[in-house]
């Protein structure tokens, strides 16, 4: 499946949201990896393309994780977070992406 198959509307959805913590700025200076959260319904071939497309970059690899809900509790009744997907995105040598530009 090429980027040309995946609608640019779809593909401009997929992402969510960067992920900015402690774990994730490690793994952009180790590893040149990038996390976002995503779609529940995103495909690896959708988060490539649309990391792509957005960002100008080139993609090596994308890694997927199903982050489950932390069950909760409220008053007397339990309830639960919604479960969200993570992907893990491997750049090539020599790409980045710097998201305190656009300030």
């Amino acid at each position: 499946m090429s980027t040309t198959s995946i609608s640019q509307e779809r593909l401009l959805q997929v992402i969510l949201a960067p992920q900015i913590t402690e774990k994730a700025t490690r793994l952009a200076d180790n590893n040149q990896q990038i996390a976002f959260k995503v779609r529940t319904d995103a495909t690896k071939l959708e988060i490539k393309a649309a990391v792509e497309l957005l960002f100008k970059v080139e993609v090596n690899a994308v890694s997927v994780i199903n982050v489950m809900g932390k069950a909760k509790r409220f008053g007397r009744a339990m309830g639960s977070r919604k479960d969200w997907k993570k992907a893990y995105v491997s750049l090539k040598p020599g790409q980045e992406i710097n998201f305190a530009a656009g300030e």
